[in-house]
């Protein structure tokens, strides 16, 4: 929807500069109506975030700046090649679209939908809750409220619980402090939580020194330059000759796998998100290389095989 929407910003814009590609689209009718089409699209997808299972982090209609940055991109010339599907796919559309799977499958990604829809509301129902703490002085800063759990929300909402209230800041203070030094793990642990697996996968993922080994999950080669993407806080120039290494993707990392040549990612096997889209993209993607996001460089080129799970390492480290 949104690399419709860019085209036909295109055909309105025959020249535009990127840094004022809105402000130049409210100068004609013609241009108004497609920012009308795109503040539809952000209120359909604005419940979508980074990491759509954390209500601490921002939405898309709260936080658009990285959905306008695709939209400019897609603007300038990075479209996705056309047709760009799953063969697989392809030959079985048809039939698929009536089939009793296929019907689970859209009953599945809806309730997905409904899952991420429920989640952003709770998030704008904490967010506005914060602001009137925040008045009161109740808590200090602006995220505080997701460092308590739903049992202390509720008990300060229905109880005002004095014995909570003398001890929040320094509780506040202390989970914070924590979720910082978690945040400082540099690799996805094998386990976080649960019983250690019987036959732990202890072999390095090295095969040899060219070679990383992962999960074959879509089918297909591709080589081109790595960009290790570990948030979506600043959105890079994709292309069909970027393959993106990230930790792992979630709903809001949807639109970048469409302009991507391949992906690679730590964790996730052949049912996870990644791996779901890059098969319908018709990408290759290799996933559960372990320390991905690490071993490789920006702009180190690589070729993967989706097939076997492989990913070919080259010393070639010009810049991009």
């Amino acid at each position: 929807s949104l690399s419709a929407i860019a085209t036909d910003a295109k055909q309105v814009l025959q020249e535009f500069e990127p840094q004022q590609v809105f402000e130049q689209l409210k100068q004609t009718p013609e241009g108004e109506k497609i920012l009308e089409e795109f503040n539809e699209l952000l209120q359909d997808y604005g419940y979508l975030s980074e990491v759509g299972t954390d209500i601490s982090v921002p939405t898309w209609r709260e936080n658009p700046q990285m959905i306008k940055q695709m939209f400019v991109q897609l603007m300038q010339g990075n479209e996705p090649q056309a047709g760009a599907k799953d063969a697989i796919n392809s030959i079985f559309a048809v039939k698929r679209k009536r089939s009793f799977v296929q019907r689970r499958v859209d009953i599945k990604g809806r309730v997905t939908e409904v899952y991420s829809r429920l989640l952003a509301e709770l998030r704008w129902s904490f967010v506005a809750l914060e602001k009137v703490w925040l008045k009161s002085g109740l808590l200090r800063k602006t995220g505080d409220i997701f460092f308590l759990n739903f049992d202390e929300v509720r008990r300060l909402v229905v109880d005002e619980d004095a014995s909570l209230i003398e001890q929040l800041d320094e509780l506040v203070e202390f989970r914070r402090s924590q979720f910082v030094q978690d945040s400082e793990i540099i690799q996805i642990p094998f386990l976080v939580y649960g019983n250690t697996p019987p036959h732990p996968l202890t072999p390095s993922p090295l095969y040899s020194d060219q070679i990383l080994q992962g999960i074959g999950a879509s089918h297909g080669q591709a080589e081109g330059r790595v960009k290790v993407l570990r948030n979506l806080q600043d959105i890079p120039e994709i292309d069909r000759d970027t393959i993106l290494v990230v930790p792992y993707t979630d709903s809001g990392w949807a639109p970048l796998l469409l302009r991507a040549g391949g992906l690679i990612a730590e964790a996730g096997g052949r049912l996870s998100h990644g791996a779901i889209v890059a098969r319908e993209y018709g990408i290759p993607a290799v996933m559960d290389v372990r320390g991905a996001t690490w071993i490789l460089q920006d702009g180190q080129r690589v070729r993967i095989d989706g097939s076997r799970g492989i990913v070919e390492l080259s010393n070639d480290l010009r810049p991009e």
